[in-house]
């Protein structure tokens, strides 16, 4: 490369005037960070388990705690991929909201609503949905695992990730508290977001997964599997709404091993140790701490331990639930005002969406300027 010598008196007098604009170009081509907000959703599907709760929900509510800007929804479109009763549904809806109320998610704090208040949700889900491949949604685990069963598959199974994506990107989360084994479903949210933006310029932010601590709860009845309330023998989980002694007969009844000592092994001895960490989530002690102090007990003793820890650590939230489920009006009014925040937000998204992607010809206006802009051409 030549300069003219006549430019090189202007260089070195103007240098610093060139390094600044250089880091002002540098710092303009680099986007701003997007704001930190955390999604997750939970289905209407009756009362919640003890599993649920130590595994997700009291992490919300430690979120919300936090300070940070957290938006939770009842997702109760996504239970209707196997259509529940008419009364059943809204019956449960009414008490998963008096449920998370009653765990400690203030609205005040944390947007709670409802997924079906906000119509934005839907049509999202069909704009991403022309963005994604039949075979990447039949190679998803969920579809798997749920349609094995099934001789007629419905649609809404099908598309339930991409609709769950569009929960997610509705409201530009940047992450996403999720279990271990439900970090695939988060990719296709992923992998949405980088497609869009791909195509059609920097949308929505690349949403990341909270992971939670991997203390997964299991049967109470056969520990090889996960605590779930769809497992046939009722013993198998202990309910939110489990009166004192109903809980304490489940754990009594709880399958541990031929062992009298009490140790954490979760390989070789995954009753007992599913028991210390249900123990430990409740108490807030590490497992060596709790196998420490309960030293000289056998595992009959250390269920009836096991047992009043968990009594007292539920025994406000079913009173608060109690006490939520018989004010309907209140419940009702938690979550129309949430779902209008939502829908706010949502608005906002769906009408950046629609005028990226050239849908959004309702506006006379804007579609006037882009007619005489392009005729000059």
């Amino acid at each position: 490369m030549f300069i003219s010598s006549r430019i090189l008196p202007f260089l070195s007098r103007n240098t610093h005037v060139l390094r600044h604009s250089a880091r002002c170009l540098s710092s303009e081509s680099k986007p701003a960070p997007w704001p930190r907000k955390v999604f997750s959703g939970v289905q209407p599907t009756g009362a919640l388990h003890i599993g649920n709760y130590l595994g997700a929900v009291k992490r919300w509510v430690e979120l919300q705690e936090a300070g940070e800007d957290v938006t939770y929804c009842i997702v109760d479109l996504h239970s209707m991929t196997i259509p529940p009763e008419p009364e059943t549904l809204r019956h449960n809806t009414l008490q998963m909201t008096a449920t998370l109320l009653a765990c400690g998610i203030d609205p005040a704090r944390a947007t709670l609503f409802l997924q079906s208040a906000v119509p934005q949700h839907v049509e999202l889900s069909w704009i991403l949905g022309c963005l994604t491949t039949m075979a990447r949604l039949t190679h998803l685990p969920q579809y798997k695992e749920k349609s094995a069963n099934m001789k007629e598959i419905p649609l809404g199974l099908y598309l339930y990730p991409v609709l769950q994506a569009a929960d997610i990107m509705l409201y530009k989360a940047t992450h996403v508290p999720v279990g271990e084994d439900q970090i695939q479903q988060l990719q296709l949210a992923q992998s949405l977001a980088r497609a869009f933006n791909n195509k059609y310029g920097r949308t929505f932010p690349f949403c990341e997964t909270l992971v939670n601590d991997g203390s997964r709860l299991k049967s109470l009845r056969d520990p090889s599997k996960k605590m779930s309330k769809s497992d046939p023998d009722p013993k198998s989980c202990i309910m939110l709404i489990d009166s004192p002694d109903i809980v304490l007969e489940k754990v009594k009844k709880s399958v541990t091993d031929f062992k009298s000592e009490v140790s954490f092994n979760p390989e070789e001895r995954p009753g007992v140790s599913n028991l210390i960490t249900i123990h430990s989530l409740v108490s807030g002690k590490t497992p060596d701490e709790i196998c420490r102090e309960v030293e000289g007990k056998n595992t009959g003793q250390y269920k009836l331990i096991v047992a009043d820890a968990l009594i007292e650590h539920l025994r406000p939230i079913r009173e608060r639930m109690e006490r939520y489920t018989q004010d309907v009006g209140f419940l009702a009014s938690v979550i129309e005002e949430g779902s209008e925040r939502a829908r706010t937000i949502a608005e906002q998204t769906i009408d950046e969406v629609k005028q990226k992607i050239g849908v959004d010809c309702f506006n006379v206006g804007r579609l006037r300027r882009n007619v005489r802009h392009e005729n000059k051409y």
